[in-house]
């Protein structure tokens, strides 16, 4: 699935490679899955046991791609895509509700969150082409098929309608949080004792090392990537980082992110890292990308919507702030 609105800058998970007491193994495997990689982690009885809830992980992954991805003409989402201006689509109650849940957080953010971004013209390069500003015109022009407003839900059908011949939709800032957040409620149903779904960095996790130690999630400043600048313990949580520390453009001395804001057109500015932790992955992943869209201010004010949610944010000159309740010092 394409990042199309945020590039995940890597997180990683700091592993004390060891067998406890109680005999559990951990067991890794990476893989390519929506668009990116998925590194998916398992602590089990046996090596046989957890390469098969490995095989089931990624079964559920490859499930719900081909539900949402709007780069797979076979899928749900293609399907709304392609009979947009044309008719309702009726889909998978799941489908339905990721929708539904989408559309709220674009309400929430006023659309600075809008996953009828997948519409937006690519008018902006960040390959080192890019010379000058586009035009206002064009600028404006380039969302003209971008509005969340415009679909159309209706809860009784199971269906999605695109009211405008052009629009698409895309779950870029939402799927893979969504992936993972699925694949651990499944491993946890099964009596799965601990493990890590990292999608591109979106991660889910839950349960506890081999060594009885909580897993811990190393958070990178992009302005000292040699150094960690925190090792967080998580036990059953989730954590995501959005940012645009690679790509981006610099005119009149403003810098400019590769990360659009959907409402207007133009580039976000402010921050170059977003990570947001709290229970879920697919609402940090749509939170961490609306915050660096929003910027510091607006994008703390909205968080404090969600209360089980913190973050760690680093401007574009390199200052850390963290949120009111972000339980650790960095």
């Amino acid at each position: 699935m394409h990042k199309l609105l945020s590039y995940k800058i890597s997180l990683f998970f700091l592993i004390a490679y060891c067998v406890s007491t109680h005999s559990q193994v951990l067991r890794k495997r990476t893989t390519l899955l929506m668009g990116g990689r998925f590194d998916i982690s398992i602590v089990d009885k046996d090596s046989l046991s957890a390469e098969k809830n490995i095989d089931e992980v990624i079964a559920e992954i490859t499930r719900i791609e081909y539900l949402i991805s709007d780069w797979k003409p076979t899928s749900q989402v293609s399907e709304v895509n392609q009979n947009a201006g044309i008719k309702p689509v009726k889909v998978d109650r799941e489908v339905f509700e990721l929708t539904k849940r989408a559309i709220k957080l674009s309400e929430i953010t006023n659309g600075g969150f809008d996953i009828s971004f997948a519409a937006m013209d690519r008018i902006w390069k960040f390959d080192g082409s890019i010379t000058e500003m586009p035009s206002a015109d064009a600028i404006k022009k380039s969302v003209e098929k971008v509005g969340y407003k415009n679909i159309i839900l209706d809860s009784t059908e199971s269906t999605i309608f695109l009211k405008l011949k052009g629009m698409k939709i895309g779950f870029g800032a939402l799927g893979e949080g969504y992936a993972t957040d699925k694949c651990r409620a499944m491993m946890i149903a099964k009596g799965v004792q601990a493990g890590i779904i990292n999608g591109s960095g979106d991660m889910s996790t839950w349960g506890k090392q081999p060594n009885g130690k909580d897993w811990k999630i190393g958070i990178t400043n992009p302005f000292k990537p040699e150094k960690i600048l925190a090792a967080i313990p998580l036990k059953e949580g989730a954590v995501t980082t959005s940012g645009s520390y690679e790509k981006f453009v610099v005119f009149n001395g403003k810098r400019y992110s590769h990360i659009i804001n959907p409402a207007t057109g133009y580039p976000a500015t402010g921050l170059c890292s977003v990570t947001v932790f709290g229970p879920n992955a697919e609402t940090a992943n749509g939170l961490s990308t609306s915050i660096m869209v929003l910027g510091q201010k607006e994008g703390l004010l909205l968080l404090q919507k969600f209360p089980d949610y913190s973050c760690v944010l680093i401007t574009d000159k390199g200052k850390i702030v963290k949120s009111k309740n972000f339980p650790y010092e960095l």
